[in-house]
């Protein structure tokens, strides 16, 4: 497979860090006889001191490789701190956060939330340099919050209070199958002319042939997409162990008659590299982050599944407007000064359709909860699940 031309070409560390990940892999495929996409992508992005999150790069802001809705504006977290505080005191008072990034959203939180309601801040972390660029940015920013933090490397043996993760879900590695005239296959990981490239494995696993036959178009060829088995996973080991509270999860995706329409015939995988798109995944292994979308509908199905309420599913967009960023938008100041402005930007991109407005939704879960929450009193679109 072709690299992509005219980037920003890595310093010699981190060269030399990519080269060792492609060198653990190629040993695990020898070993395995194969290496399944899914497996790749865990590696790529998870493998201890050479994954893309568990290494020492830099992923968000400015100078990172993209940019989160946290980092563009705080006006992100103090918006969704309108719908924390109406539902932490139902609950224990503590919130957990997952895929908690440069700690931006956790100081947003803590800042505006009223601390009375905030008994513990749990960030699940399992990257160490993660946790600990997260400690420095919340010791310097937020140092009276300190306290209330507490990261953790595992599950607790149970939640009670809310659990919230932006961008979490699209991080989670994916399988990828691909149906032609001569049936399904499952894509995998192949050394070849010194970088990866793809190759077809037999789909033998009765559930990911199940999910394929379930929701992709019968009759189009070629048509490659993902399949999310440990997303689905995920939600269910957290609804297990939810006793009181809910889940609130923000990121890009679609409805399953969405997300497998027959026009998307090349599946939504994309790296992210210096600001880049790149639609080759084995591009620089370990330095590029790897995403696919959310489907959805398999997200509320695994939750419902699981003995959960569905609370509602919109746009970020409807999300953000229904608890009150315009609002909070007006009390920066005036109009015409330098931080509104920069500000106003920001949320144009948090709610604009042609940006962040309508590709990114907000699905939430509850249990032993209110469900009547503000957040989706306008652009509920539930049916569409």
């Amino acid at each position: 497979m072709s690299q992509p031309q005219n980037l920003p070409e890595p310093d010699n560390n981190a060269l030399t860090a990519s080269q060792a990940l492609c060198a653990l892999m190629r040993q695990e495929a020898a070993q395995q006889g194969s290496l399944p996409f899914s497996r790749f992508m865990a590696l790529a992005l998870y493998a201890p001191q050479y994954g893309y999150y568990s290494g020492g790069a830099t992923q968000f802001g400015e100078g990172g490789d993209f940019v989160t809705a946290p980092t563009l504006t705080p006006l992100f977290g103090q918006t969704l701190a309108q719908q924390i505080a109406e539902l932490l005191p139902q609950t224990d008072g503590i919130i957990y956060e997952f895929g908690a990034g440069g700690g931006q959203l956790a100081v947003q939180l803590l800042q505006t939330l009223p601390q009375d309601l905030v008994r513990e801040y749990c960030i699940i972390e399992l990257s160490a340099a993660l946790a600990a660029r997260q400690k420095q940015y919340i010791a310097e920013n937020a140092p009276a919050a300190q306290s209330k933090i507490k990261h953790l490397n595992r599950l607790p043996e149970n939640f009670n209070g809310i659990i919230i993760g932006n961008e979490v879900l699209d991080a989670m590695p994916v399988e990828v199958v691909r149906q032609t005239e001569n049936g399904l296959s499952r894509m995998g990981a192949v050394w070849r002319d010194k970088a990866f490239d793809w190759q077809e494995l037999p789909l033998d696993d009765t559930r990911l042939r199940q999910e394929a036959n379930k929701y992709l178009p019968h009759g189009i060829f070629p048509y490659t997409t993902e399949l999310h088995p440990q997303q689905q996973a995920f939600i269910k080991s957290l609804a297990e162990k939810l006793q009181r509270g809910a889940m609130i999860w923000i990121d890009y995706g679609f409805d399953a008659a969405q997300y497998y329409h027959p026009q998307r015939s090349k599946g939504t995988l994309m790296g992210h590299y210096r600001h880049h798109s790149i639609d080759n995944p084995f591009f620089y292994p370990g330095l590029m982050d790897l995403t696919a979308h959310v489907n959805f509908t398999a997200i509320a199905e695994a939750a419902i599944d699981s003995g959960l309420d569905l609370i509602g599913y919109t746009t970020q967009s409807h999300f953000l407007l229904n608890l009150g960023l315009t609002e909070l938008l007006t009390q920066i100041g005036n109009p015409a000064d330098f931080s509104y402005i920069h500000a106003a930007a920001a949320c144009q991109t948090l709610t604009a359709p042609q940006e962040m407005g309508e590709l990114f939704k907000v699905i939430a879960f509850g249990k032993n909860i209110d469900v009547d929450w503000r957040g989706f009193r306008a652009g509920d679109i539930c049916h569409k699940l």
